[in-house]
């Protein structure tokens, strides 16, 4: 089993910042990308930005240039660094990791935290 632990949500008035840290534990071989999501009240769970293995990236537009996200290999985790806080960033956020349990398995699967509450005030 692999188990995802966020932290770091809460409130922040509009122009702040927030840090989110994700922690990946358990049974597994390797990490493939690791990446945050979040979803909104009445919305679809939405891509933020994403990292792989290697540190190559990828953000939401709406999210470039504000959010830049980060991971430690060696500690298994993953950290979102929220600047220009928005009231319509408020969400909550979950993180993602795509683990390889075994060397035999051929394919990663995804893992996900429980989510944090970030919540942007105006």
């Amino acid at each position: 089993q692999v188990h995802m632990v966020e932290s770091g949500g809460g409130l922040v008035q509009a122009g702040g910042s927030l840090k989110l840290a994700c922690v990946a534990s358990g049974n597994f071989v390797r990490i493939n990308a690791m990446g945050w999501y979040r979803q909104a009240p009445g919305n679809q769970r939405e891509l933020v930005a994403t990292i792989t293995s290697g540190g190559s990236t990828n953000y939401a537009d709406s999210v470039k240039g504000r959010f830049t996200i980060s991971r430690d290999n060696a500690k298994n985790t993953v950290a979102l660094q929220m600047n220009s806080l928005k009231p319509e960033d408020t969400a909550v956020y979950f993180c993602n990791a795509k683990v390889r349990r075994h060397w035999s398995e051929g394919v990663s699967y995804d893992f996900w935290g429980q989510g944090t509450q970030v919540t942007v005030s105006s």
